[in-house]
């Protein structure tokens, strides 16, 4: 394999000194380390998997991460991204993590990209790194990423987490592989995936995922072994197994196939139900006092981290025993943490004969984020 970046920057006496284990590996050497010096990736996301992914590549001397994220460390993100402190809480995750990096390795350069990423800038930014590392948890950003890695013919190396499960790819049609589209041409509907937010995950899987990630970035920089272009790796840390699959190129794929229709990058907007009500309306509805029903289906434990007031409390589990409390001749709104629990209690009710119903988008965490209770 031919290493992605040709580019080699000559090390320093310190920096012979600080990767001294590297360069005994005749897999790396000098020649290597100095290609990882020369190296830019970008990593998008600074949560569960961006963490173990940047504190690896800027200990292991890469010369340029980039980062995009433009949230703040929230108190709940402790158990799992590595990068924040309890002190960060409230911080710009960009900024703690700047922070932390510089700490490890002052050698190596960050670069902040605090904003959203769209089909706008994405080109643009992930056009300026050698290697993409994708640590993101929603359908429409990893679309993007994939689209715009596949366009710009950049390696896309390709991470998720779900509860006690998670897998790593790498994407790059450009160097003989599929890209995320042939495993999954169009992203599923909305809340037919819950995600960690309203499934949980194991904390410490975000390091078995995010070092595997890491490491297939560095095998691409150096050009040695094998790395996992057509294939997926699934680990399950309860039976702490691994499984391989494999993951064809896809002749028809729409954007890397033979004839492909995605010829220029578009946003990937994930169509809402009818039946969702945004927080804002939500909070519009109260101050009208207006005659509507509240309902959280969210686990009891979660009940004692945060709640909109008024709520009744009838967990999703139970709602199949419960749900007769509910009143049919009112207006029912439903919410959860994100929105895909809720949906699923939305559908339930409809089957039973409730025909008033609302779920709230985006849930408690959408809630929290505009108004900040």
């Amino acid at each position: 394999m031919q290493p992605v970046v040709p580019n080699r920057l000559p090390l320093t006496d310190e920096e012979l000194r600080r990767y001294a284990r590297h360069l005994l590996l005749s897999e790396v050497g000098r020649e290597g380390q100095e290609r990882l010096k020369a190296a830019k990736v970008l990593l998008v996301g600074a949560g569960g998997l961006g963490s173990p992914v940047a504190l690896y590549l800027t200990a292991a001397g890469v010369g340029t991460i980039g980062m995009v994220d433009f949230d703040v460390v929230d108190f709940s993100n402790l158990q799992r991204q590595l990068l924040h402190f309890t002190s960060d809480v409230g911080k710009p995750k960009l900024q703690s993590a700047g922070e932390k990096l510089a700490a490890i390795n002052p050698g190596v350069r960050f670069v902040p990209h605090p904003v959203r990423l769209g089909a706008s800038n994405a080109l643009e930014i992930l056009g300026g790194y050698d290697v993409v590392v994708d640590g993101t948890d929603n359908f429409p950003t990893r679309y993007l990423v994939n689209d715009a890695c596949a366009l710009l013919r950049r390696p896309n190396v390709y991470g998720s987490i779900y509860r006690f499960e998670g897998m790593a790819s790498v994407f790059a049609p450009h160097l003989g592989g599929p890209c995320y589209r042939c495993w999954y041409p169009e992203p599923p509907p909305p809340g037919a995936v819950p995600g960690c937010a309203e499934a949980g995950v194991l904390g410490v899987l975000c390091g078995v995922i995010g070092s595997i990630q890491a490491t297939e970035a560095i095998k691409l920089i150096l050009g040695q072994g094998k790395p996992l272009l057509d294939r997926l790796l699934r680990f399950n840390a309860l039976a702490m197994s691994f499984r391989e699959h494999r993951i064809p190129h896809d002749p028809n794929c729409p954007l890397c196939g033979r004839n492909p229709t995605i010829t220029e990058l578009k946003e990937i907007i994930m169509s809402c139900s009818p039946d969702d009500i945004s927080v804002e309306q939500l909070k519009t509805m109260r101050e009208r006092k207006e005659d509507f029903v509240l309902v959280d289906v969210r686990d009891p434990d979660e009940f004692a981290i945060n709640e909109i007031t008024g709520s009744v409390k009838l967990p999703l589990t139970e709602l199949p025993q419960r749900f007769g409390e509910l009143p049919k001749d009112k207006l029912v709104v439903l919410h959860c943490k994100a929105g895909g629990r809720s949906a699923r209690a939305l559908k339930f009710l409809r089957e039973q004969g409730y025909t008033r119903l609302k779920n709230l988008a985006g849930g408690m965490d959408a809630w929290e984020k505009r108004f900040g209770h």
